[in-house]
């Protein structure tokens, strides 16, 4: 049986199972090096004052907050996209 992936879908960590991680869409349990994790920054203050105070000169503290998503969930959410033979060679950062 051929073999499709040299990772088998998976990322990094070869010390044995990954912990699961719960999927922010549909909460399926998901392998932690095969699920995708989208990381976003949120603001602490609305977006009417944020103006302001950044017009004022002020920096104003984002958060992150990183979700982890089940790979059809990522795909039906459009968060990441499937790709051809030839683009999934290339290794730079999927948007």
């Amino acid at each position: 049986m051929t073999k499709k992936r040299r990772s088998g879908g998976r990322t990094g960590s070869k010390s044995g199972r990954d912990g699961g991680v719960q999927c922010a869409r549909c909460g399926r349990m998901v392998p932690r090096g095969k699920a995708k994790r989208v990381t976003k920054f949120v603001s602490l203050t609305d977006a009417t004052i944020g103006k302001e105070l950044r017009d004022a000169g002020a920096i104003i503290p984002r958060r992150q907050v990183s979700s982890w998503y089940c790979v059809s969930c990522a795909i039906h959410s459009h968060k990441i996209h499937i790709r051809a033979g030839k683009d999934r060679r290339n290794r730079d950062k999927i948007r």
